[in-house]
């Protein structure tokens, strides 16, 4: 029996017919209050050809404060810069995670620029949510000779405040996921043993970089180091990757962090995607975030709970956007807001249990 609460609020977002922007999905979308108490999406648009932008939305509520829908507000990003395009056709700007970073006093949405290199980490500031000023690509200093600059990276979120690192300095702090080896999951669908962090799969980082006085308009967060693994695929629901999900967001027990994993489904007629993406659920240390305090032994959901099979490409739950419920007073609610089929956006929500097992 799960120690976390769950509901499932069905569908918020789904393509708009017609729209040449969500011909192919609109999906994993960041989520984050603005100055005037607001939600806002920020979902991943797929046009033709996998061509993505990232598009703004206000969130509607019902009386009851469940989210059931939204109010489409334009475009945040859209590809235009050399890391963001493959040729003038095809590229994007994908899969954002945004946090309010108290001591710049600005939003960070940390995006997935994809351009001939391939998919890379890259960062965008604003003041209010609707105006957003790109700070390019992220800074990586090498890790044992490796140059972040020549390889896959992405599943990328900030925590919010300063955190020492392990070397005792106040540093920011930014999970994601560097693909060290291979092109694919499938590179490491065999191997099914737990083991520790290593560079051959795709498992989940963090990097810290010295905090800089804060001024009237940050420009970067500085060039990320002290790269070190927080966690690898272990279950065997997550066994070939994980990477990270929603932002993390303090809570009474620790650092909350809800994360995707990968596993091989079983193989069932029309199935779409041989692989099978699902939602975990990590608490991470408050002081010290490298030491995972739990971690769900199964998976918190997953496709196929409730309608969300009808109309999806594949079987794929991929959360991005958390919302704490302090609106409700209801400060052990989170709504989290995932990629529902690489189709659509899905919502549940999670009540934390008074004390963690």
């Amino acid at each position: 029996m799960t120690l976390f609460e769950l509901r499932e609020l069905g569908t918020i977002m789904e393509p708009l017919p017609g729209n040449p922007l969500e011909a192919e999905g609109v999906l994993n979308p960041a989520a984050a209050r603005g100055p005037d108490g607001a939600l806002y999406l920020f979902p991943r648009l797929v046009a033709a050809r996998n061509y993505s932008r990232i598009g703004i939305a206000k969130v509607i509520f019902n009386q009851a404060g469940d989210p059931v829908g939204v109010e489409r507000l334009g475009i945040a990003l859209q590809p235009q810069e050399p890391y963001e395009l493959r040729s003038p056709r095809t590229g994007g700007c994908e899969d954002p995670r945004v946090t309010f970073m108290g001591s710049l006093q600005r939003y960070v949405m940390t995006y997935v620029a994809l351009s001939r290199a391939g998919p890379r980490v890259a960062m965008a500031i604003s003041a209010d949510l609707m105006n957003w000023r790109r700070m390019g690509l992220t800074d990586f200093e090498p890790y044992h000779g490796i140059d972040f600059e020549d390889i896959d990276d992405k599943d990328a979120t900030l925590f919010p405040d300063p955190l020492v690192d392990p070397s005792g300095g106040l540093k920011f702090a930014l999970l994601h996921r560097p693909h060290f080896t291979g092109k694919g999951p499938g590179d490491t669908g065999s191997m099914t043993m737990s083991r520790a962090a290593d560079l051959d799969r795709k498992s989940i980082w963090i990097s810290y970089s010295d905090v800089k006085e804060t001024v009237a308009e940050p420009s970067d967060l500085g060039t990320f180091n002290s790269h070190l693994p927080l966690a690898s695929p272990e279950a065997q629901w997550d066994h070939i990757k994980i990477g990270a999900g929603t932002p993390p967001i303090l809570t009474r027990h620790g650092w909350l962090l809800i994360y995707h994993g990968v596993t091989k489904r079983a193989a069932s007629h029309g199935a779409l995607n041989e692989f099978r993406y699902s939602a975990g659920l990590m608490i991470l240390d408050k002081v010290d975030p490298r030491i995972v305090i739990y971690r769900s032994a199964e998976p918190l959901f997953t496709l196929g709970q409730s309608d969300e099979t009808t109309g999806s490409k594949s079987d794929v739950v991929f959360p991005t956007g958390i919302d704490r419920r302090d609106d409700l007073g209801m400060p052990d609610r989170f709504d989290i807001y995932y990629g529902m089929g690489d189709t659509r956006i899905g919502a549940v929500t999670l009540t934390l249990p008074e004390a963690l097992s």
